[in-house]
């Protein structure tokens, strides 16, 4: 019943389903589904040519199929966003903004693990042990703890 049907639609079925992926295209997020709708629309500009090979609804989601591959990896390699180089590459990693910086103990170091204050936050801080009030700098964020080193 299903292949009779798509016989008998034929080469709409290609224009109608590519209209209806390039709407889809409008109305969803992303940038995918306008190169599965230009596969349609151009399979269905082969089978309007009329070439003996491409009559059967078979060969035409053959080749929907391989377009629609086709298209995809264009279109990924030509159009995908770039990732572009920002001004402020640590906007948004707060910790990563405290590497190199300097202050003073909150709470001791005691067992390899103490807190100590940065601006308006309490960070949890992992280094030798060492008494509260003590000036350390962070030499690196790791598993949410600052590991920190006594300034000499």
């Amino acid at each position: 019943m299903m292949p009779d049907m798509l016989a008998a639609l034929g080469i709409w079925n290609w224009v109608v389903l590519g209209l209806v992926l390039l709407f889809l295209e409008l109305v969803t997020p992303g940038v995918f589904l306008i190169w599965i709708g230009f596969a349609a629309l151009v399979t269905s500009l082969i089978a309007f040519t009329g070439l003996g090979f491409i009559d059967s609804w078979q060969v035409q989601l053959l080749l929907f199929m391989v377009l629609s591959v086709i298209f995809v990896l264009i279109g990924r390699k030509y159009f995908n966003p770039r990732v572009q180089n920002s001004d402020e590459p640590l906007l948004n990693r707060r910790a990563d903004q405290l590497i190199g910086m300097r202050t003073t103990l909150e709470e001791p170091i005691i067992n390899g693990h103490g807190r100590a204050r940065f601006d308006d936050t309490l960070w949890r801080v992992t280094g030798p042990d060492l008494p509260a009030g003590t000036t350390i700098i962070v030499r690196e964020y790791h598993d949410g703890l600052l590991q920190v080193e006594e300034v000499k």
